[in-house]
C-alpha cells in the first residue's frame, strides 16, 4: 500500500516525499532518470536571500525555510548517515561605489526588522585572502545565507527516504495521493493544455575547482556564486541561458563564469577545473514556485518552478505540501498556487 506517489525525484519531489515519510506517510518516489538527473544535480548549492527590502511572499516564505534549514538537513543526515554538505556560512559580496554604500546601509536596518533578528546583514571591511576586492574598501556580509552540495544533498534524502520504508525508483505504477514534481516536462505539459507558457526552462553551467575553503562563507561577486563546499573543493555558477541547443553541454560562457571568479577572487587563480556542469532549470512564469492543487489532473498535486531557489525553499515546500496532502491544511501563499502562473 502506497499512501503517496511523487513524480520526479529533484529536489521538490525529495523534500516533499521526505516531509510526508517522516510523518509516517508511505511513501513512493517514481523517476525514470533516477533521483537528481536534472539541474537538481548540479553542483554549485548557494542557499542564498533575497536583498531585505520591498518585503512580498516570497521574500517571508525563503525567509522561513532558510531558518529551517539546519534542522531539516541535519535530520536527513543523521537518518541517512550522508552528509549533504549543508553549513550556514554566509556570504560575501564587495561594495562598488558610494551609492551602494548607502544602499547597504539601509538594508542592515531593513534586515533587523524583516529578518527577525535571526540574521544580519553587515559592513565589514574588506579584508584576507578570502575575500574579494571591493572598490570602497567594505563588503556586505550576510549570516543567512548557507550552502550545501546538492549531488550529495539528494543522495542524501533518497538514503534517508530509504531508511524509512520509502520507495525510491525509476519505474512503477501512481498509488494514493499523486503529487508531480517533474521540472521542465512538468511546465512542457501544463503549457501544452493552456492557452500560453506556464513556463520554460532556463540553462545553468556550472565549475567545480579543486580548492580548499570548506569552513569559508560563500561570495556573490562579477555576477558570479563562489560556494566552498566540505568535500575541499569549490564550486563556481553560473549562467541564466533563455535560449539553448545541448541543455548538459560547456561552452565559452562557462569559460568568462570562471574568469570572472578569478578575478573577483584571485587565490583561485592557480586551483584547477576538476568538473564542468550545466543542466536546464524551472522557471514559471510568475517567478515564484508553483504549489498546490494540479490545474489539469483532477485530485492530484503540484511542485515546480523552482528556478535558482529551489534548494532554499526545500524544507518549508516540504512542509507545505505535507500538510496539504496528508492533512488537507492550505498553508501555500497565494501567490505560489499554480492558478497565479496561469
Amino acid at each position: 500500500m502506497v499512501d503517496i506517489t511523487v513524480m520526479g525525484a529533484g529536489i521538490f519531489g525529495l523534500s516533499v516525499a521526505w516531509s510526508c515519510a517522516r510523518r509516517g506517510a508511505r511513501v513512493r518516489v517514481i523517476d525514470p532518470h533516477g533521483p537528481g538527473a536534472g539541474a537538481s544535480g548540479g553542483i554549485v548549492g548557494a542557499m542564498a536571500p533575497h536583498v531585505p527590502e520591498l518585503w512580498n511572499t516570497k521574500k517571508a516564505f525563503q525567509l522561513e525555510s532558510l531558518l529551517m534549514a539546519k534542522p531539516f538537513w541535519d535530520e536527513v543526515a543523521d537518518v541517512s548517515r550522508l552528509s549533504p554538505g549543508y553549513a550556514r556560512l554566509g556570504r560575501l559580496q564587495p561594495i562598488a561605489d558610494a551609492a551602494a554604500l548607502a544602499l547597504a546601509h539601509t538594508r542592515v536596518l531593513n534586515a533587523e526588522t524583516l529578518w527577525q533578528g535571526k540574521a544580519d546583514w553587515r559592513i565589514e571591511t574588506a579584508s584576507g585572502p578570502w575575500c574579494p576586492p571591493s572598490a570602497t574598501g567594505q563588503v556586505i556580509h550576510d549570516t543567512l545565507s548557507a550552502r550545501l552540495h546538492p549531488r550529495q544533498a539528494c543522495a542524501a534524502l533518497v538514503a534517508a527516504l530509504r531508511a524509512r520504508g520509502a520507495e525510491v525508483v525509476t519505474g512503477g505504477h501512481a498509488a494514493g495521493r499523486i503529487l508531480w514534481a517533474t521540472g521542465i516536462a512538468g511546465l512542457e505539459e501544463i503549457s501544452a493544455a493552456h492557452t500560453r507558457s506556464v513556463g520554460n526552462g532556463v540553462k545553468g553551467q556550472g565549475a567545480l575547482l579543486a580548492f580548499d575553503a570548506r569552513n569559508q562563507p560563500q561570495i556573490f561577486a562579477n555576477e558570479v556564486h563562489i560556494v566552498p563546499h566540505e568535500d575541499g573543493t569549490v564550486a563556481i555558477g553560473s549562467t541564466s541561458e533563455r535560449y539553448y541547443d545541448d541543455p548538459t553541454s560547456t561552452d565559452a560562457q562557462l569559460d568568462d563564469v570562471v574568469a570572472r571568479a578569478v578575478a573577483a577572487l584571485p587565490s583561485l587563480a592557480e586551483a584547477p577545473v576538476i568538473e564542468r556542469w550545466a543542466g536546464v532549470r524551472p522557471r514559471s512564469r510568475s517567478r515564484a514556485p508553483m504549489l498546490g492543487a494540479h490545474p489539469y489532473r483532477p485530485g492530484e498535486f503540484l511542485a515546480n518552478g523552482g528556478f535558482k531557489i529551489g534548494f532554499g525553499m526545500a524544507a518549508k515546500v516540504g512542509q507545505v505540501m505535507a500538510d496539504l496532502m496528508l492533512d488537507g491544511i492550505d498553508r501555500i501563499p497565494d501567490d505560489f498556487k499554480p492558478e497565479a502562473s496561469l
